[in-house]
């Protein structure tokens, strides 16, 4: 019942958050951009490796193992109190997409092509990137072209005004692309997320 109510008032799009972190995940490998300490688990290694254990869903225990690896860089890299960023939403918006993760292996033959053009993914520009998956548009490339970066501290405050929503959590994806190569910049929100 509880993940019921909290799916009923979640206002982010489930499926595009996973499509996001995807492609940012995908992105700060070691054979990428080398934000984190994977390198092609989302790309053909990472799915050579773990098709054998995970025939038919390989590519979400992929996922999960980068997810889990970026979020704890990004958190050694900077987490202020009372923050949001891409891997750290605010707990219904965590728990509703833990509940939605067995909708997604159900149905993971729907997904397979996405997960294989991640796979293929050798770029360091996560902006276009995104860009050409239809998941930013121009105006969101402009808003967060226009933030500055903190000043001593490897982040990105994205506003958040007008509370939680796709375009927050876009923007919050978006904002790693103000990053170099081997020097992520986290992009983070005020606000409260899950602890």
């Amino acid at each position: 019942m509880a993940a019921a109510t909290a799916e009923h008032t979640n206002p982010i799009d489930l499926d595009r958050l996973l499509r996001l972190r995807l492609v940012v995940a995908r992105v700060g490998e070691m054979d990428n951009a080398r934000w984190w300490n994977t390198k092609g688990q989302l790309g053909r290694i990472g799915a050579i490796t773990l098709r054998r254990g995970f025939p038919r869903t390989h590519g979400f225990a992929q996922a999960r193992a980068v997810f889990a690896v970026a979020a704890h860089r990004c958190a050694e890299l900077f987490d202020p109190p009372r923050s949001m960023t891409l891997w750290k939403l605010p707990a219904v918006i965590e728990e509703s997409f833990e509940a939605r993760w067995s909708q997604w292996l159900d149905d993971s033959e729907s997904w397979r092509p996405f997960f294989a053009q991640v796979a293929e993914l050798k770029s360091t520009d996560l902006a276009a990137s995104l860009e050409s998956w239809g998941l930013v548009n121009a105006e969101a490339l402009t808003e967060c072209r226009r933030l500055k970066l903190s000043g001593g501290a490897p982040a990105l405050q994205i506003p958040s005004v007008g509370g939680l929503s796709d375009e927050l959590v876009t923007q919050l994806a978006l904002g790693f692309s103000r990053s170099e190569p081997a020097g992520p910049v986290i992009p983070y929100a005020l606000g409260e997320a899950q602890d």
